[in-house]
């Protein structure tokens, strides 16, 4: 059977809003082929396993997460320091508040990662992936901090995003404003 990308794209995302909306254990090819609008079976013909599923959804989750290249050009000239780092980040934190079910179904992913190895092991590549990629650009654009400042952005976005996507702890103050906290604090 010949596969048609812009219907695996679209199962993808019927089944990240799936994953979202009912959680790890509603995530079934049935579900999914609900979700999408497509005849029953046709999730299973792009994903045949549970395992492909999830590996077809961590790859769609990294396509629609991506900075656009009009950013990654922009930043690419700006000067260098803690305002173009707090762009930076500020912009990944839009991408993942913007596209609430893409994070809400990565988190349940990596909730799920916790207690199946398998899915851990498909996330934790895409995961670390990512965060090499922060690093690298981080090094090319001459910002402040190393991998380890990289990694506590990455804790400190992690607990941000659980927290504005759930019930926020302090819903008066924005969410740029903690961004220039944090990069203020980490990179002294």
């Amino acid at each position: 059977m010949v596969k048609n990308d812009s219907r695996r794209r679209a199962i993808a995302d019927a089944g990240l809003a799936v994953l979202a909306r009912e959680g790890s254990r509603g995530l079934t090819h049935r579900a999914v082929d609900l979700a999408a609008q497509v005849p029953t079976g046709t999730t299973s013909n792009y994903f045949r396993s549970r395992d492909a599923l999830i590996e077809g959804l961590v790859e769609r989750i990294g396509e629609r997460l991506a900075p656009t290249q009009d950013d990654l050009e922009r930043r690419a000239t700006a000067a260098p320091g803690a305002a173009l780092f707090a762009d930076y980040i500020r912009d990944i934190v839009r991408r993942l508040t913007a596209d609430r079910d893409v994070t809400i179904a990565l988190f349940e992913l990596r909730l799920e990662g916790g207690r199946r190895p398998e899915v851990a092991a498909v996330l934790g590549a895409w995961q670390r992936a990512g965060f090499d990629g922060d690093v690298a650009f981080n090094t090319a654009a001459g910002l402040p901090g190393g991998r380890r400042e990289i990694a506590l952005f990455h804790y400190a976005i992690d607990g941000l995003l659980l927290d504005r996507l759930t019930t926020p702890i302090d819903p008066d103050t924005s969410t740029d404003e903690v961004i220039d906290d944090l990069v203020a604090g980490l990179l002294r």
